[in-house]
């Protein structure tokens, strides 16, 4: 577009918290952009003043065509802390916006927790489903919880005791570097308590033991009507997904959803699109999902190969249904990135047969997955086959 714009940090406390950098920015700048609060704490000068449109996306091309000259977006803290700086650095690019920092509300809770960043997990949910947070959940561990408005602190309060940490020390900061906020309780004591329009949450996480985000979960935490990839079963499929942070899953013929929710839950960048053609199923998807942390999952009801058309491109692929289905494995090789990782199981001998043509066109690895629980036997206990997976794993452009 050849617009460039330079967002500056401004804290609570208003102009003396600006850098001496950032200061000289808005004192040059022919047009100031911002919110009401922000702009109200800039001292008189000769640029023009313009509030954020609604909605700012559709509205910025606009915007900026109607202001060439040197524009100043203000923004709470670092603009890339959950602010607009990273908006419009998706918007217009990363050489089009120049970023001046002021200190995060992030750092400024830290301080006031007195907590190292190395002891501490950041987690938004401004613009964010609050099941999200679900995923951080585990015994012992602090998380700093970035919140959008004040009905926030009793939604958050709750979620927590749903989840067995009804005795988590929850800190709510309002109004950080200003004349502060400040509430201390137990997440129990805050199920109907409003929270500050502006502020944040420091959470210990006390109670429950959580959940691993190591693929694994125990099958009863998938609503299922049976199509589910058994724990161990699952567990090798993600290994050989070999998940890395922010990459995109396919999971084709998804079931339950139990292989991408896993992959979801290893990275809170990871991202993962369910392709499910029994809608049934495509909504019980969309519950694990957001039972088990990752409501973000995307799902997509139809059959493959027509649904797979004009998704993202994929990092890897798994096929847990369909894969002898005409098209289907050739529209997920066609479609997968060079490099990336595809798997397929196999349950039935027509599969099975597919898998071995493919194994000796593209290379890969090629097992036969057989595990064996305890079962009773009357009175006495013997060992019980599940029924055996072949798993196809190949990178493609390997061979």
């Amino acid at each position: 577009m050849g617009s460039r714009i330079t967002v500056v940090g401004i804290g609570a406390d208003g102009w003396s918290s600006m850098s001496a950098t950032g200061r000289e920015h808005v004192l040059a700048a022919d047009v100031l952009l911002g919110g009401e609060r922000h702009l109200a704490m800039i001292p008189p000068t000769d640029a023009a003043r313009e509030q954020w449109p609604s909605p700012l996306l559709s509205s910025l091309d606009d915007l900026l065509a109607r202001h060439p000259g040197r524009v100043v977006a203000l923004a709470s803290g670092d603009p890339l802390v959950s602010g607009i700086g990273s908006t419009l650095i998706r918007r217009l690019g990363r050489d089009a916006v120049e970023v001046i920092p002021a200190v995060s509300s992030v750092a400024l809770a830290r301080a006031r927790m007195g907590w190292s960043a190395e002891e501490c997990d950041t987690v938004t949910l401004v613009g964010r489903d609050v099941d999200a947070l679900r995923r951080y959940l585990s015994r012992g561990r602090r998380l700093i919880v970035l919140t959008s408005n004040s009905s926030s602190l009793p939604e958050i309060a709750r979620l927590l005791v749903g989840e067995g940490f009804a005795d988590a020390a929850v800190t709510v900061l309002g109004n950080l570097g200003a004349d502060e906020d400040r509430i201390a309780s137990t997440a129990g004591d805050l199920v109907d308590t409003a929270g500050p329009q502006l502020g944040l949450l420091c959470i210990e996480c006390v109670g429950a033991e959580g959940l691993s985000t190591t693929p694994g979960l125990p099958d009863e935490f998938f609503e299922n009507d049976g199509q589910l990839s058994k724990r161990p079963i699952r567990a090798a499929a993600v290994c050989a997904l070999a998940p890395r942070p922010g990459e995109l899953l396919w999971d084709v013929g998804a079931g339950a959803g139990s292989v991408g929710i896993e992959w979801a839950r290893t990275d809170p960048r990871c991202r993962a699109i369910a392709i499910e053609k029994d809608r049934m199923r495509g909504d019980a998807i969309a519950r694990n999902a957001a039972r088990l942390g990752v409501p973000s999952l995307r799902v997509v009801t139809g059959g493959a190969p027509d649904a797979l058309a004009g998704l993202d491109v994929p990092d890897a692929i798994f096929v847990g249904g369909g894969g002898s289905r005409d098209g289907v494995l050739e529209a997920c090789w066609h479609a997968l990135r060079p490099g990336g990782r595809l798997v397929v199981h196999a349950v039935t001998l027509e599969t099975e047969a597919v898998l071995v043509q493919w194994w000796k066109k593209c290379g890969g690895e090629l097992s036969r997955l057989s595990v064996e629980q305890a079962s009773s036997i009357g009175t006495f206990t013997g060992w019980q086959s599940l029924r055996p997976v072949v798993q196809w794993s190949v990178t493609k452009g390997e061979k």
